[in-house]
């Protein structure tokens, strides 16, 4: 898992998203059923630099409180992937539920300023939840489901300690449940962009 560790270590760094996004990842779900699902009416086709522009329009309006206000979603094989700069809402327990519902969702949340989130849900109901930043603080309906891949990631599940790259650790979790890597290039395509402020 070095080589994965490796290409995902760009989450770590503050460039081209920034120290607060959530990715989830849909399965099974096209780009509009996916916006649709997270709260917004329908969908418009745009570049992650004009998401990026909407967001911070946004943010600085309600000065960060509320997130980031949209969603821009790509499709991955049979894996929707949706982006939310400054954004949480796709690790919300109430959003999981809706994402995940005849599906399966794993969302990882990057939030400097309060606790980054790893979540995987099937059909409703989280399976397991955990801090990036603190692994042992396990939870769902089988909260050891992943174990073996936190190991692998560098996610010691017994241990104390703060893990040296847990974004980038989270994401190759993330890519061994869904069989997509995040890549940066995934934002130099076109998005369907949801409104989902609130």
């Amino acid at each position: 898992m070095t080589d994965l560790l490796t290409e995902l270590a760009w989450l770590e760094s503050y460039r081209p998203l920034h120290d607060i996004f959530c990715v989830s990842f849909v399965h099974g779900l096209d780009p509009p059923e996916v916006v649709r699902r997270f709260g917004a009416a329908d969908g418009e086709q745009m570049s992650f630099e004009q998401l990026n522009g909407l967001v911070a329009e946004y943010v600085e309006q309600t000065q960060g409180g509320n997130g980031g206000g949209y969603v821009g979603v790509v499709q991955s094989g049979g894996w929707s992937v949706a982006v939310e700069p400054w954004g949480w809402q796709g690790n919300l327990p109430e959003v999981v539920a809706g994402l995940s519902k005849s599906s399966e969702v794993v969302s990882v949340n990057r939030h400097d300023y309060a606790e980054a989130r790893f979540v995987y849900a099937v059909d409703g109901a989280v399976v397991t939840g955990f801090a990036p930043r603190l692994p042992s603080l396990r939870y769902g309906s089988e909260p050891e489901r992943l174990t073996p891949l936190l190991r692998a990631a560098g996610l010691d599940p017994e241990g104390d300690e703060r893990p040296p790259n847990p974004i980038a650790a989270a994401f190759a979790v993330a890519a061994e449940v869904t069989g997509v890597v995040f890549t940066s290039e995934m934002l130099e395509e076109s998005l369907l962009v949801g409104d989902i402020r609130t």
